[in-house]
């Protein structure tokens, strides 16, 4: 009987009979007028990230969310059936912000996207990564993991981070560019061999259980490149966020950074890291170097409440970080100001999954099956537009500058926005930063309010 109510605690309920055990999610609802399947429950942060009796991959519960059950699409990954008119025909006869384009495959629910150089590769849990071009399949290689959590691209490297708590290398293949191979895994075998005979190289990950401390010991959530020095961030269910150099796969440092799963990882500039967990908070991290030495010093707590923190971004010079919750809200803080609180943004009404930042806009993805468009003025965001059209929680997104729009070198500045879903599909979407406000793109209805944040 105590067991039985265990293994209940340990997943939040949705509707009646289903569950979801993904950490992005917490146990309070954030929204009192949200019913039936739109009750997506955010999970607790009392939730243990080593318990080990919690199923994980294939087997967890997560496959049998509402969005894994059989889809009315074809088998095959098509694109919209207008969207080649769509992509063809000239801003000017297109309006300001627009779906372009829609890629479906029964094959999984979509949990990362990357995109570089026209190039858009996808991660689901069928062990497949696809690459896209022109919103045709390009390309495809297979991981034997299972899910994939994250994808990050470095130069003619692909990183991919996944449920098993281990970082996949891809090359690309310079003489075809559709080739991709795997050329390892972080920690690579011999470096996990050669910590495990080195007694100092044990650390206690739960009572009475000990692992190397380069080895993620849960799923791999997130992970961010810092350009400027090579090195790798991923960030893990197992509370825990390392550093990689990126040229040969090592791992410099583990950080113990929170009291639950760490959700999010970004680095920013000027040596600077932020983190963002489960347990309600958002950590700011100094960066040190000397030599080959690295580490990590806890400098600044931004946030620190009930729901939990799913979702990080830094624009890109580094001046706005916004930090999405499961409470549906997204708050930010500027560096120029001491990383004082600047306000927060009001406009979905369950859990923020994703956030993008790209320019002067910010992108929100939710549970609510919507995405916000912001735009920043300042310290004020004004909501330009709620893009619908998906049919599942919106879990990625990643942006790419409309290279149409920067070679016309007008005022209007444009980006593609890619969003992945849990309904299996990826939705391309080109929104202008000159676009008018509150404008609703899409299909269907949607019942939003978007409320511009308030100066602090």
């Amino acid at each position: 009987m105590i067991k039985k109510q265990e293994e209940e605690r340990r997943f939040s309920k949705i509707d009646n009979n289903m569950v979801h055990p993904d950490p992005n999610f917490s146990s309070s609802s954030s929204g009192a007028g949200s019913s039936g399947a739109d009750d997506f429950a955010a999970r607790n942060s009392s939730f243990s990230a080593y318990d080990p009796s919690r199923p994980s991959g294939e087997g967890s519960p997560m496959m049998m969310s509402p969005w894994n059950q059989p889809s009315p699409f074809a088998n095959s990954w098509s694109s919209n059936p207008d969207s080649s008119k769509m992509a063809s025909s000239s801003s000017e006869n297109q309006p300001q912000n627009s779906l372009i384009g829609s890629l479906v495959r029964e094959e999984g629910h979509i949990y990362s996207l990357a995109a570089k150089n026209d190039l858009l590769y996808t991660g689901s849990d069928s062990k497949n990564i696809r690459v896209w071009k022109s919103l045709k399949e390009f390309s495809a290689f297979k991981s034997n993991s299972g899910l994939v959590k994250a994808i990050i691209i470095s130069g003619d490297k692909i990183f991919t981070g996944h449920q098993d708590g281990k970082i996949r290398v891809w090359k690309i293949s310079p003489k075809d560019p559709s080739v991709h191979k795997r050329s390892g895994t972080m920690p690579t075998f011999f470096d996990i061999f050669k910590a495990s005979i080195k007694p100092s190289s044990y650390v206690e990950v739960k009572r009475n259980r000990t692992a190397v401390w380069i080895k993620h010991t849960d799923a791999i959530s997130c992970l961010s490149m810092s350009q400027e020095n090579g090195l790798l961030y991923s960030a893990s269910w197992d509370r825990t966020f390392k550093v990689w150099r990126a040229d040969n796969s090592k791992c410099v440092e583990s950080v113990r950074a929170h009291d639950d799963a760490v959700n999010s990882v970004v680095a920013s500039v000027d040596g600077i890291v932020y983190t963002g967990s489960a347990d309600g908070t958002v950590k700011v991290w100094k960066r040190e170097q000397k030599g080959k030495s690295v580490k990590h010093t806890s400098v600044q707590t931004l946030l620190s409440q009930e729901s939990a923190v799913t979702a990080l971004a830094v624009n890109e010079n580094g001046t706005v970080v916004y930090s999405g919750s499961s409470d549906g809200l997204v708050n930010f803080w500027e560096k120029e100001k001491e990383l004082s609180h600047g306000g927060v943004l009001k406009g979905h009404k369950l859990a923020v999954l994703c956030l993008e930042a790209a320019g002067n806009l910010v992108f929100s993805g939710s549970a609510d099956k919507t995405i916000c468009v912001w735009r920043r003025e300042g310290a004020v965001h004004t909501c330009l537009s709620v893009l619908t059209g998906h049919t599942g929680p919106v879990k990625c997104l990643t942006v790419e500058k409309d290279k149409e729009s920067a070679a016309d070198g007008g005022g209007d500045k444009k980006w593609v926005v890619y969003s992945g879903s849990l309904d299996k599909s990826v939705k391309v979407w080109s929104v202008s930063e000159m676009a008018p406000e509150l404008q609703q793109m899409g299909h269907g209805n949607s019942n939003w309010d978007s409320i511009p944040s308030a100066k602090y």
